[in-house]
């Protein structure tokens, strides 16, 4: 008796059940393209698609993808996408250089209009002589070679373009 409930328990063990990670899901695309996934079934407005979901026990076979794309086309939309900006940074010269001409400019010691005086003295350091006029301020830089540089900032503080 023990032996045949053993034997009952041992063969219920061996005999193969079916993955509980598996399911099917509904994939729901409405007309603005937004898809969402979901168990209940799609809404009237929406295109209703069954996807297969199911996650296999790592380390067993070769990778199984969880969701596969269609390969229908899409519907061109003849509207003009416009992007936009959030939460621009201000560098105080209007923008006037972007970031890698800035740090370009800074890596080759060179002068750009847009650049800020902080942005000067860390690619050429503190100037040798510092003038201020008619709220314009020019540093002056020499090397030991006997080269002579100029920089004149506006009001704000910002290197001034060639006029």
């Amino acid at each position: 008796m023990l032996r045949s409930i053993c034997a009952g328990i041992c063969a219920t063990l061996l005999l193969p059940t079916q993955n509980p990670l598996a399911s099917t899901v509904f994939r729901c695309e409405d007309h603005n393209g937004h898809i969402t996934y979901t168990l209940q079934g799609c809404p009237t407005d929406a295109e209703q698609a069954l996807q297969s979901a199911d996650n296999p026990t790592p380390g067993r076979g070769k990778p199984i993808p969880l969701a596969k794309e269609s390969r229908r086309a899409r519907k061109s939309d003849s509207r003009e996408t416009r992007t936009v900006v959030v939460g621009e940074k201000q560098d105080g010269c209007g923008n006037r250089i972007t970031g890698s001409q800035r740090r370009n400019a800074m890596i080759r010691q060179q002068v750009r209009a847009g650049m800020t005086r902080r942005d000067i003295e860390s690619s050429l350091g503190k100037p040798d002589k510092i003038t201020t006029q008619d709220g314009q301020t020019r540093y002056y830089y020499a090397d030991q070679k006997g080269n002579r540089r100029q920089v004149t900032f506006d009001e704000a503080g910002c290197v001034k373009g060639k006029r």
